[in-house]
């Protein structure tokens, strides 16, 4: 039998143990911390107030509709009588707010001509964003839509997404509500730093969710992450045969410069040196990197790369409330939010966990923190430099400045009871911030040619990580998950092991554009930018596409 050692029990990691284990392969897999799930897990939270611990999440969960790879995986784990993926439930709206007003955009694909230019205006900065530059924006994602191939690996991928999209030359207005608004606050991509490849890419799978009725823009769990997804998956995992060693981090991953001869763990305190047929790697970016060596990049060279590759942080604060808030039926946006919060109120969601056992506790708003590198409004710090409760009153104030009730939906700080941060943050001795475990790879311009194959060059060695190189792009779970069924399929080759390869999706946009697309990709190989790469200042199409806003 095929013996494989995954490294890491992240959803890369269990990626990569599912589909191996359901092919009969032996899978023993390797987690630094005490619990399998990686970023996508929940924990036990405080129980100060209650007689049992309230429930928190690294962040919130986001299943938007171009997610193909980990919701087939969800389908395949055993949940009651169905499976996981029954625990997938819509949203209906977004909330989206400044300091000055409120709007909510419906997540239902319009059915009416007003209803789409309702739609689409709110999509491109709702109304603080003039006609003008909602139209100039379109015209960019007019461009991205037929750009091909070719042009968006060649070219884009060495244009920020704030360039492309001439963010200096426009209002604050724009910057705030379309060069950050989705891109920051839903997929910890800093406009400022991430490649147009990636975030044009995202972008169109985003609006096409919004606008196809066979997608769902935006799903999210009915539960606590690991009661009904991360608890569930380990288990069936288990009945699969696959042996998880907690608390057990890899220590260093040995080469003869051509293959890896073994991997050293600490084992409750005694480094020890594990051997396998293969191995898949699902360790964080920062901690490959702390283990590359001379030998391993000699062996695989597409890994050295990864020490190019830059990470952000998105990591969340849980509020327990004395009183349910639901703001809103989805998520929130908070444009005028130095800290690019974003929020989801829980309880409306969650419709079978029991919040009986917490006494006091009636609801739970999950908020986002995406930008920890800016001051805030209370303390004129950014978050980096605050301590533990400087970033819950910092939080709350933000939240506060956006939801004053009578512009709309209101919230006050007097309704927390309780509260729990991220303990990825860590704190220093003076009480400040010191670090964060488990910070974000984010794609920045240039990142695509340093990111590492799944199959690398050495036969025994493979990558399930949403760094690696996927057609899903960004960072996310649905990458990590396509990563680990190319690095399945590259086991099974070298193995020569009987069995039915993982199944793998393409990204998809209109078929009606694709003859746009061949069009551009024979442009490019002339050397000719693409027709709609002109500036604001000589575009003469405002006036055609301003009456759509």
């Amino acid at each position: 039998m095929v013996e494989v050692a995954v490294l890491g029990g992240g959803v890369g990691g269990l990626s990569a143990a599912h589909e191996l284990a359901e092919r009969g392969v032996s899978v023993t897999v390797y987690e630094s911390g005490d619990r399998m799930g990686g970023k996508a897990r929940s924990f036990p939270g405080p129980c100060s107030s209650c007689a049992t611990p309230l429930p928190a999440e690294h962040g919130f969960r986001f299943f938007p509709g171009f997610y193909q790879h980990v919701t087939d995986t969800m389908s395949r784990i055993p949940f009651d009588d169905g499976s996981v993926l029954d625990n997938l439930v819509e949203t209906t709206e977004v909330l989206q707010a400044s300091a000055e007003r409120q709007w909510t955009m419906s997540t239902n694909v319009p059915t009416t001509i007003g209803g789409f230019r309702t739609a689409t205006s709110n999509l491109f900065g709702g109304p603080e964003v003039s006609g003008d530059e909602k139209a100039y924006f379109l015209n960019r994602i007019g461009q991205l839509l037929t750009c091909s191939e070719e042009r968006l690996a060649g070219e884009l991928d060495e244009v920020s997404w704030w360039e492309f999209i001439d963010a200096d030359r426009m209002s604050h207005k724009y910057r705030q509500n379309l060069a950050y608004g989705l891109s920051q606050s839903f997929v910890a991509l800093q406009p400022r730093r991430a490649s147009t490849r990636t975030m044009g890419r995202i972008y169109l799978q985003l609006l096409q969710g919004m606008f196809d009725e066979s997608k769902e823009s935006d799903l999210v769990l009915n539960g606590p992450t690991s009661d009904v997804w991360i608890d569930p998956w380990t288990t069936y995992l288990e009945s699969l045969g696959v042996d998880f060693r907690p608390n057990t981090p890899v220590t260093a991953i040995e080469s003869d410069g051509e293959v890896v001869t073994g991997v050293r763990v600490d084992d409750g305190g005694t480094e020890r040196t594990i051997t396998a047929e293969y191995y898949v790697v699902g360790l964080p970016l920062g901690v490959l990197e702390s283990l590359l060596t001379p030998e391993l990049e000699a062996a695989a060279p597409s890994v050295a790369g990864v020490s190019h590759l830059d990470e952000a942080w998105m990591n969340g604060i849980q509020f327990y409330l004395e009183e349910d808030v639901d703001l809103v039926h989805g998520h929130g946006i908070y444009y005028d939010s130095p800290w690019a919060i974003t929020t989801i109120s829980q309880r409306q969601f969650w419709d079978g966990y029991d919040f009986d056992d917490h006494e006091g506790v009636e609801g739970i708003l999950s908020v986002c923190v995406s930008n920890w590198n800016d001051p805030g409004i209370v303390y004129d710090k950014p978050a980096r430099e605050c301590t533990r409760d400087e970033i819950k009153t910092e939080v709350l104030a933000q939240l506060e400045r956006h939801l004053a009730a009578d512009r709309g939906v209101g919230f006050s700080a007097d309704l927390v009871r309780d509260w729990c941060l991220d303990p990825a943050i860590t704190f220093g001795e003076d009480g400040t911030v010191d670090g964060n475990r488990e910070p974000l790879f984010i794609n920045s311009v240039g990142s695509l040619k340093h990111r590492p194959e799944p199959a690398t060059a050495a036969e025994n060695l493979t990558v399930a990580t949403d760094y690696a190189r996927t057609n899903s792009e960004l960072a996310c779970m649905e990458s990590a998950n396509e990563a680990a069924r190319r690095a399945v399929n590259a086991i099974l080759a070298r193995s020569d092991w009987s069995a039915e390869p993982c199944r793998l999706w393409q990204l998809t946009l209109p078929r009606s554009i694709e003859g746009l697309q061949r069009v551009d990709e024979l442009i490019y190989r002339g050397g000719f930018p693409h027709p709609g790469a002109v500036s604001p200042t000589v575009w003469s199409g405002y006036s055609a596409l301003r009456s759509l806003f």
